[in-house]
């Protein structure tokens, strides 16, 4: 911006900062699916992955921005000496990819796990990324003492917005996650020269700079001429919180039921930095009135649906309702900016707020409360906030919407923990259990909102496989075959996935049933609620930690029938489904062996991707679909399921239960084989 009385600023000389600011956010949101993909199978596929990178992330952020409010004490000079050392310095990390060593062993806790991880691999870049935005606009206020400064934070949103955007349409697709280390290794190179030239050339123009501002700077200095006091900071933090913990509860709640993948990190993750772009741009994108009007009826819709499991509808809701929250967040915090002399302080806040947010939420939340109850919190609290912030009258309309959001979640926290038994929760998700008399007395264990096994209860029942492991299932019909061909022999069983143990129904004496459980929750439970592996005629034995990294420790167990169960809520761990991990599977399989994967699911269609796995190494897969019987008063629970059978066994594929209960797979024209490093969840969604 150019005034009368200030230096008339060539076009050009904005680029150097606004091209430096561009790269930075850029590589900051690339680098956080293309990190988190990598490390996600290592820690059991789980949604709480991601958001414990969000902490992260936004811890780093808020020291990314402290270190750029810090420094400015030191004058653009020494500052940027500084800035150019730390970044050639952060060279010597690249590439940023974690290596193998950093699997965890076991059962090791994660959280801690993650984070070390993150800081020890990719910990220097991201700090230095994290303060480019504010350190360069605080550079170019100083130098030009214009009034574009916010703007710039709008065109750094901008940017980390098409990164997460072009991460699963652009590079996800056609990149393998070593092709996508050094791509952008190389691009954090390229940023490190042009961010150290930028500082070199401020540092120098600084002793030039006009100490007199010009009138659109006088009239922000007249407007607040004297430094934001605690109450102003205390507002900014707290709408910067609300905003985060709005995104990483949303998060939360869609991935728990659908797929802990970076496809459906981003939406949620785009749609929340979309509104810092419109907010911080221009005051005419957030439309106060408006925008209130929607969140009034967004919040108690968002509470009315948050037990639904029909995530068409949910889904879209919540990221709307999550879009409008955030505008109102961040519009009023557009609102109440501060003078760029002071816009360092005014980030580390807002930085402050978006850690404090995602620490509640991923680290505070499962440690503290029994079932995913956080978004329901969250709303309350969101309404309150905006019944403190708005004005009288429309404060009474506040009160009234978080009187009703408040109604609404005790409605759905009830009927959430009604008729429950047990519930308790760690990284890996809630498990509860709870008891029903009809049409039979059972017991099920639910993981997330689905159920995951059960127990039908009296003695009469004992060792009785029900629901997803029935006579009729995949599994059912498998070892029905394998009695056929040969009753007398022992069998050797491993299954990745424990549930409520209802496959050591299938135990007899002789047998050994090896169930390999990420979870210390699900195995307590297990035990504690069910008594499947107790009664079982088989050696029981359980490996704790995720079940493809334990296999890949073990020497080959040659098992005669393995099953591949593992699921959270609705959610695939989908490193279960790719060409490595077939690999190991075959290692510990007999030749003659056979392995079940449960492919039940409301929204991937997973039997293409395992007839491509087993096409490669040499194995028939083909579809078991078991239906409840139509009968009201069937003795029995049983539930829909669908599991793929895969074998190079013939004889057990035209042994007669498996023969009448099976259905050749149809090939999706198309589609990859699924790797470790590259596998596209948007060609397989239902």
């Amino acid at each position: 911006m150019t005034t009368a009385n200030s230096p008339v600023l060539p076009r050009f000389a904005i680029l150097p900062y606004a091209g430096t600011i561009f790269l930075s956010a850029f590589l900051l949101f690339l680098v956080q699916p293309v990190v988190a993909k990598q490390i996600l199978p290592w820690f059991g596929g789980s949604a709480a992955v991601w958001t414990t990178c969000m902490v992260f992330f936004q811890c780093i952020l808020l020291a990314g921005y402290a270190y750029a409010d810090f420094t400015t004490r030191l004058g653009v000079r020494r500052q940027a000496a500084v800035h150019a050392g730390l970044l050639l310095v952060s060279l010597a990390l690249l590439p940023i990819l974690p290596d193998a060593s950093w699997k965890p062993a076991g059962d090791a806790e994660p959280i801690g796990r993650i984070l070390l991880l993150l800081t020890a691999t990719i910990g220097l870049p991201y700090f230095l990324l994290s303060s480019t935005t504010p350190l360069l606009q605080a550079w170019y206020w100083q130098r030009f003492r214009s009034a574009v400064p916010y703007r710039l934070f709008a065109l750094s949103n901008f940017a980390s917005m098409l990164a997460l955007l072009g991460f699963p349409v652009l590079f996800e697709p056609v990149l393998s996650l070593p092709d996508l280390g050094v791509g952008w290794s190389a691009l954090y190179a390229v940023f490190a020269v042009i961010c150290a030239a930028t500082g070199i050339v401020s540092a120098r123009a600084a002793g030039r700079a006009a100490d007199a501002p010009g009138p659109d700077a006088a009239r922000a200095g007249a407007a607040n001429s004297t430094a934001p006091g605690a109450a102003r900071q205390l507002l900014w933090l707290a709408l910067s919180a609300m905003g985060s913990m709005m995104l990483l509860a949303v998060t939360n709640h869609v991935t728990q039921n659908i797929a802990s993948v970076p496809f459906l990190w981003v939406i949620p993750l785009a749609l929340y930095l979309l509104t810092f772009i419109l907010c911080f741009d221009h005051p005419r994108w957030y439309r106060r009135g408006l925008y209130l009007t929607l969140l009034a009826a967004t919040v108690p819709a968002m509470a009315w649906f948050i037990g639904s499991l029909n995530l068409a509808v949910a889904a879209p809701l919540y990221f709307v309702g999550m879009f409008v929250a955030c505008m109102v967040c961040h519009g009023e915090l557009a609102a109440i900016k501060p003078d760029p002399q002071h816009l360092t302080r005014f980030y580390l806040m807002l930085s402050v707020g978006g850690a404090l947010g995602a620490v509640l939420i991923a680290i505070v939340a499962p440690l503290t409360l029994p079932g995913y109850f956080e978004l329901g919190i969250v709303l309350v609290l969101l309404a309150a906030l905006l019944a403190v912030r708005l004005e009288r009258v429309l404060r009474l309309l506040a009160l009234g919407v978080t009187a009703a959001s408040l109604v609404l979640v005790v409605r759905g926290a009830i009927d959430y923990s009604d008729g429950i038994r047990v519930m308790e929760r760690d990284f890996y998700g809630v498990v509860r259990t709870r008891d029903w008399q009809e049409p039979s007395p059972y017991r099920t264990m639910y993981h997330g909102s689905i159920m995951h096994g059960g127990q039908l209860l009296g003695p009469q029942f004992k060792n009785v496989p029900a629901d997803y492991f029935s006579p009729g299932s995949g599994y059912g019909r498998v070892f029905a075959a394998l009695n056929e061909l040969d009753p007398a022999k022992p069998r050797s069983v491993g299954v990745i996935g424990l549930g409520a143990g209802v496959l050591a129904a299938y135990g007899r004496p002789g047998d050994t049933m090896v169930f390999y459980e990420i979870s210390p929750r699900v195995v307590d439970i297990a035990r504690r609620e069910f008594t499947l592996m107790a009664d079982s005629g088989a050696k029981m034995e359980v490996v704790m930690g995720d079940g493809r990294l334990s296999l890949e420790r073990e020497a080959p167990r040659r098992y005669d029938v393995m099953g591949i169960d593992a699921f959270s809520g609705d959610s695939i761990p989908m490193h279960l489904i790719t060409r490595e991990a077939m690999a190991q599977y075959a290692r510990h399989l007999k030749d003659d062996g056979v392995i079940v994967f449960q492919a039940t699911n409301r929204f991937v269609n997973l039997p293409p991707v395992i007839k491509r796995l087993a096409t490669e190494l040499g194995m028939h897969a083909v579809l078991v679909s078991d239906t409840p019987p139509n009968s009201s008063d069937h003795t029995y629970w049983y539930s829909s399921t669908d599991q793929v059978i895969v074998t190079r066994n013939k004889a057990v594929l035209a042994a007669s239960p498996l023969a009448r209960g099976a259905t050749e797979i149809a090939d999706l024209p198309g589609l990859a084989t699924f790797t470790d490093a590259h596998h596209n969840l948007v060609r397989i969604l239902k």
